[in-house]
């Protein structure tokens, strides 16, 4: 596999999983729901994270389209939300659904460093 290919594969599956998160934000999904009071993030908070995450998930596809800048900016903002959500995660001594977001951030990394390589 070509490092085009790869870099299309990761990002497209990155852009995949940010519109699933954000379809269980703005949808209030239970474990969406069980997730912010498990880190002690207000609900009303969820449509705000899932904007943000469509931002980034479309940012990504314009930098698959041509404008790789910003698919760069968009990958840097998507690992820097997710830092931020490890870290609640962390603050609130939730380390059990930790894993999910630490996956996300390994797929926006790996975003990053598609966008980077390309």
């Amino acid at each position: 596999m070509s490092v085009n290919v790869a870099c299309v594969v990761i990002t497209v599956a990155a852009i995949g999983a940010n519109l699933g998160a954000a379809l269980a934000d703005f949808t209030h999904a239970n474990f969406s729901l069980a997730n912010s009071v498990r880190v002690g993030v207000p609900s009303s908070w969820l449509p705000a994270l899932g904007t943000l995450k469509v931002a980034g998930a479309l940012g990504l596809l314009l930098g698959l389209a041509g404008t790789p800048y910003i698919g760069t900016a968009a990958a840097i903002g998507l690992v820097l939300f997710f830092l931020g959500a490890i870290g609640a995660h962390l603050r609130a001594h939730e380390h059990h659904h930790v894993i999910t977001t630490v996956g996300y951030l390994a797929l926006a990394s790996a975003s990053l460093a598609a966008s980077l390589a390309s």
